[in-house]
């Protein structure tokens, strides 16, 4: 697959994985934020789709991921639109004059995680969706690291931001508005940390053909996420 293609194909599963996910979404959000989270990433993602499908989308995979950021920073509103949409225009800049590549599309990962972090002043622990985003980059460079294939490298991530999402499970939330609860936000999982591990699901169905197998946890991560 072209990597024009692969970005294509990456952002038009991510937008059906929201659509799909968006009740999920919001109820989480409802236990602990705001109960806006699926409505508004859906509302995003559904602007990033019919970009994808007009005539005049960016040919240049970075420009494309650059688009795609302003568009969730703008329609999905709030933290969430801030930290998407600097994601991925963080990840199109380090693309631009770059092909999808193993060691490139690291890079780009990389750089979007170094976006949340900056705009969100977040560690991992906090309860956001550095806990899902960061083990993913993790995973995948460390396959890189041992000569596997992309294929394989965003399967370990997918698995890996899985994990990391259920992780958020017995954490105390240190940032956003879950934060405001306390130990109260104890027990349950972090929306944000769920879309991002839609996000690196999608990306592994695309490249990999199929899902990421289910990551074996312990009694607190056995709810679905």
């Amino acid at each position: 697959m072209q990597d024009n293609a692969l970005v294509r194909a990456w952002l038009r599963a991510f937008a059906r994985a929201v659509e799909e996910g968006e009740e999920r979404l919001t109820a989480l959000d409802s236990a602990i934020g705001d109960g806006d989270h699926g409505v508004n990433m859906r509302r995003g993602t559904s602007h990033v789709h019919r970009m994808l499908v007009r005539d005049g989308t960016p040919a240049a995979m970075g420009q494309l991921l650059e688009e795609t950021g302003a568009l969730l920073r703008t329609h999905v509103g709030g933290a969430s639109g801030v930290l998407y949409g600097g994601t991925f225009q963080a990840m199109g800049a380090a693309l631009l004059v770059r092909r999808a590549g193993l060691a490139h599309l690291g890079d780009a990962l990389d750089a979007g995680l170094a976006a949340i972090v900056r705009l969100g002043a977040a560690d991992p622990g906090d309860k956001t969706m550095v806990d899902a985003f960061a083990p993913a980059v993790r995973a995948f460079r460390e396959v890189g690291a041992r000569g596997g294939t992309m294929g394989a490298a965003v399967t370990a991530a997918a698995a890996a931001a899985e994990a990391g999402a259920r992780s958020t499970i017995p954490m105390q939330a240190r940032k956003g508005r879950a934060s405001y609860l306390g130990h109260r936000s104890i027990g349950h999982l972090d929306p944000g940390a769920a879309s991002t591990e839609m996000l690196f699901k999608s990306l592994a169905e695309e490249v990999a053909g199929g899902p990421a197998p289910a990551v074996a946890c312990g009694r607190q991560g056995s709810r679905r996420s």
